[in-house]
């Protein structure tokens, strides 16, 4: 279905086209006239499916610009997500001015927040404990609420924040339109759509929606660090994403990948947030191959494209290693799943035998254990970011002019309000960061460090 099919101002179609969407996906075509409608939708699809552009741009098209109070709320299970999510937004509502989009997740300045907030906006991205937050302080208000979304909802039941969920509503109006987006989807969350929505369409397009295209590999192993070293080696994927089921143990394989010369990082819920922006920065813009995550810490990524992932644990239950896999073989790339288990894991991993998935041993790998992995960027910081009014194009004139830099030379550029991140060719990375020590960047010096 195109589009232009669907009841859309002629401002938002520009937008689609110029953002490139053409086409709608299946989740869109499904639920976008339901929204539209002003339907409560309960919707299905897997992951990198387009969810987040069904929901936006049905929001963002019913929005009344005019009115300055907060009209949608968008809960997510995790910051990353809601900044996934406030960053699609964003890029959708260019089609008209004035569009006020606000974040309130944990790991931010609740100061800095609460200043925002006096501004008022049209749209809140957050996570339930930092929304619920706001409100007992009642720096939140949501009187005018149209809309409420909550997005990966078998997430947030599995993270428990269905109770925060729930006393947010309380604050909001009963007469609301309400959409859940989820991957999966069991009896728990039908129950909580019961309580919380009027009449939902049940929308399910994980059916009709292209497979990725995944190879599943299982091995058999006695030294999973040793196992993961020979698939590194044999595969050579570009990146990989490791996931663990403990804390203690992605911060353990981080340190002892590498002791081994093998670049990788972990995530997981004990970091700061600005330690969590650091990792997952190095990790999309090729600064960093590996990532080693735990389930919760890994939700909400935007990796469009991911090589590998590797289950370093067998993960508890199949919707987890469905979401884990389908990170993966993404937008008609071939991508490759592979879980190792010892002896003890042994009868978890048959509940996952089928004619899809090969059940190998470790000695049938044809990789090395001495194999060293580094990255192609290295990451330079500049303390200054958009509130500097520093922007990408101001970078990169600096590094091609006064560094000497090839364009080519310079890979992704991330600016946030106070910092911006530049991935570097490994090779040039030293005269890169002595260049902006020396020089100036729209006139001004700025503290300049490698990541």
């Amino acid at each position: 279905m195109n589009f232009s099919s669907l009841s859309l101002s002629s401002e938002m179609l520009t937008t689609l086209d110029s953002l490139g969407y053409k086409n709608a996906t299946a989740i869109q075509e499904a639920t976008l006239p339901l929204i539209l409608d002003g339907k409560d939708v309960i919707a299905e699809a897997k992951t990198g499916s387009g969810k987040t552009a069904a929901f936006g741009i049905g929001l963002l098209e019913k929005l009344d610009v005019k009115r300055f109070r907060v009209q949608t709320l968008v809960l997510c299970p995790t910051r990353e997500l809601a900044d996934q999510v406030a960053k699609e937004l964003r890029r959708i509502a260019r089609f008209k001015h004035n569009i006020k989009i606000l974040m309130l997740t944990g790991g931010e300045s609740f100061g800095r927040q609460l200043g925002s907030l006096e501004h008022q906006a049209h749209i809140i991205v957050g996570t339930p404990g930092r929304v619920l937050k706001h409100l007992n302080k009642e720096s939140l208000e949501l009187s005018n609420l149209k809309m409420l979304v909550l997005d990966e909802a078998d997430r947030m039941l599995d993270m428990g924040f269905i109770e925060e969920v729930e006393a947010v509503m309380a604050f909001m109006p009963k007469e609301r339109q309400t959409l859940l987006f989820s991957a999966t989807y069991d009896a728990e969350i039908l129950k909580i759509s019961k309580r919380i929505q009027n009449d939902p369409v049940l929308v399910k397009t994980t059916e009709v929606e292209v497979a990725n295209k995944i190879t599943e590999e299982f091995y058999a192993t006695t030294s999973k660090e040793d196992t993961f070293v020979k698939i590194l080696s044999g595969f050579k994927p570009e990146n990989v994403i490791v996931f663990t089921n403990t804390k203690a143990e992605a911060r353990e394989l981080a340190q002892n990948l590498q002791k081994r010369k093998i670049d990788a990082l972990a995530i997981h819920g004990d970091l700061e947030q600005y330690e969590r922006n650091d990792v997952l920065v190095q990790f999309a813009n090729k600064s960093c191959p590996i990532l080693v995550a735990t389930d919760v810490a890994a939700r909400g990524l935007d990796i469009k494209e991911l090589s590998m992932v590797v289950n370093y644990d067998i993960p508890h239950g199949s919707e987890t290693y469905t979401h884990r896999i389908g990170r993966t073989g993404r937008a008609g790339a071939e991508g490759i799943a592979i879980t190792l288990y010892d002896s003890y894991e042994a009868e978890k991993a048959d509940e996952y035998r089928d004619d899809k998935r090969l059940f190998l041993e470790d000695s049938e790998l044809k990789g090395s254990t001495n194999f060293q992995l580094k990255p192609e960027f290295v990451t330079l910081v500049i303390e200054g970011g958009k509130k500097d009014k520093l922007r990408a194009g101001d970078l990169l004139g600096a590094l091609t002019g006064d560094a000497g830099l090839k364009g080519s030379s310079i890979g992704k550029i991330d600016i946030y309000d106070r910092q911006a991140y530049v991935a570097i060719e490994t090779r040039f990375i030293d005269e890169a960061e002595k260049a902006l020590k020396r020089g100036k960047i729209k006139g001004r010096n700025f503290s300049v460090w490698i990541l």
